[in-house]
């Protein structure tokens, strides 16, 4: 039987490279649930198919092949067989993923493929609904909060180093409209696991942020083995 660690969060809580490196350091499968919407929306922007034409985009859910790959040593996103892992973080992909990612026949075809990935290998997976919708019954829940001034802040240091031209003013709207869009939306809306254990990371490095959650991780499989 697996072992399922889920981690939600909301974007720029440091949930990304936080589950990479607990994924080196406890030998777990790392899976992107982000990059899979993310993917349909980059698809649906290249193709002019607007989040509120639900019939257009449910007809072309089945011309959308998502593939999670590692390559020397690294989680490698691909849409329909091209590599797609830098064009998925875009702010122009940022500004419209929460919309596609809304849409129930967009989720119920995500979702399945989320499942399948944690049949067999022991994972991490991090995402918004992972710990309530994806996987209820995770062996580990975590909830990685983090305040929307510092989360701006963290998504701006890292587009201004990936050389996208955008201000801090741009990305703390950006990140709020998103919020407001994930935790009003009617299907899998984003909000904390009743059992899910919080993390709040504002004031903590993301190495303290790693070795709290490698404790309670830890701490979960051990007791598993136990039983």
């Amino acid at each position: 039987m697996s072992f399922v660690v889920a981690i939600d969060g909301p974007a720029g809580s440091g949930k990304g490279t936080v589950t990479k490196l607990l994924a080196e350091k406890l030998n777990l499968v790392n899976i992107d649930t982000g990059a899979m919407y993310r993917c349909v929306a980059l698809y649906c922007l290249d193709n002019n198919i607007e989040s509120t034409n639900i019939a257009n985009i449910k007809n072309n859910l089945d011309n959308i092949n998502i593939e999670l790959k590692r390559e020397n040593g690294k989680q490698q996103v691909y849409l329909n067989n091209k590599n797609v892992s830098e064009k998925i973080r875009t702010p122009e992909v940022d500004s419209v993923v929460a919309k596609y990612a809304a849409i129930k026949e967009v989720r119920d075809k995500v979702t399945p493929m989320q499942r399948k990935m944690g049949e067999k290998d022991d994972i991490i997976m991090e995402g918004r609904d992972i710990g309530t919708v994806v996987f209820p019954n995770a062996d580990v829940k975590i909830f990685l909060e983090c305040s929307i001034e510092e989360r701006a802040k963290r998504r701006y240091k890292q587009d201004i180093e990936k050389g996208i031209n955008v201000t801090y003013e741009e990305v703390l709207e950006s990140i709020i409209e998103r919020h407001k869009l994930e935790t009003q939306r009617e299907v899998a809306p984003f909000v904390k696991a009743d059992d899910a254990i919080l993390v709040d990371s504002t004031n903590m490095s993301i190495e303290e942020v790693v070795n709290e959650i490698e404790k309670i991780i830890i701490e979960k499989k051990n007791k598993k083995r136990i039983i």
